[in-house]
């Protein structure tokens, strides 16, 4: 049974006080992923989302008054973005790096260097789950790669018996020090010592965007204090259950952004 108990928040608090979320992603070709991501935090109950990208990106998402966003220089993530973005990693409870980021060579070495020096909770996800050298994945972070995803970081390709696939996760979890969040038609989360399996979800949710959410609803989750396996757990489940809901209205026609709006009352009924 699924189950989640946030921090009282305090009557004196003050804006930022109960969570602020970084997303860093977004590309020339790819403009909602992130947007997807912070606003999907922003449904779990923290004060701020900070989404930094580059400017073409930032733009767009500067529509949407929820969000502060931080335009980069180029139209990819590159070195020398670091700095500009240093403080915003300072002032943030949790970050999620790769929605949408792409795969320029630049890229790649932007999130190498990112991932460095940085000490903040951190949901890894998309093209940065293919662009960071493994010794650089930061110990505890948590990783959300689907099947093919997986592959590609380990090597090895999964089974489609239930069992093993718990086994290859799990053995990875304690390899790379983190929780990993495999997404599939059964999702399996694993910090190496514990495993559970998530089973709401369905195949309405292949649509673009879902995943982008549950990094969001993740990263929503760490910086309101939640344990990193309690938080890919609960997202997990969330997420599915959204994606549940929204089948049973819309059949297979719904898109990511039909999730937002459940998640607050998934949420709050756990």
């Amino acid at each position: 049974m699924i189950s989640l108990k946030l921090f009282e928040r305090q009557t004196s608090s003050h804006k930022g006080d109960n969570g602020r979320v970084l997303i860093l992603g977004g590309s020339q070709i790819y403009t909602g992923a992130p947007m997807f991501s912070a606003l999907a935090a922003l449904r779990t109950g923290i004060d701020l989302a900070y989404l930094a990208a580059p400017k073409r990106v930032a733009d767009v998402a500067a529509r949407n008054p929820n969000l502060i966003t931080i335009p980069l220089e180029g139209d990819h993530f590159a070195p020398e973005h670091l700095e500009q973005i240093r403080h915003l990693h300072i002032n943030s409870d949790s970050i999620v790096l790769g929605p949408g980021i792409g795969k320029e060579s630049e890229t790649r070495d932007f999130c190498n260097e990112f991932c460095t020096f940085s000490d903040k909770p951190l949901v890894i996800d998309a093209d940065a789950l293919k662009l960071l050298d493994q010794e650089n994945i930061p110990a505890n972070s948590i990783l959300t790669p689907h099947v093919k995803e997986f592959a590609n970081l380990t090597g090895k390709a999964l089974s489609k018996d239930i069992e093993k696939r718990k086994e290859l996760v799990a053995k990875y979890a304690m390899k790379l020090q983190c929780v990993i969040l495999l997404k599939s038609e059964q999702d399996i989360i694993s910090d190496g010592t514990k495993t559970e399996v998530n089973e709401t979800g369905n195949a309405g949710m292949t649509v673009g965007g879902t995943g982008d959410v549950l990094a969001g609803i993740t990263a929503g989750l760490l910086a309101q204090g939640v344990s990193q396996f309690q938080a890919a757990q609960v997202a997990a489940y969330v997420n599915g259950k959204a994606g549940d809901e929204c089948f049973q209205e819309k059949k297979y026609y719904f898109v990511a952004s039909d999730l937002l709006e459940k998640i607050p009352k998934i949420l709050r009924d756990l």
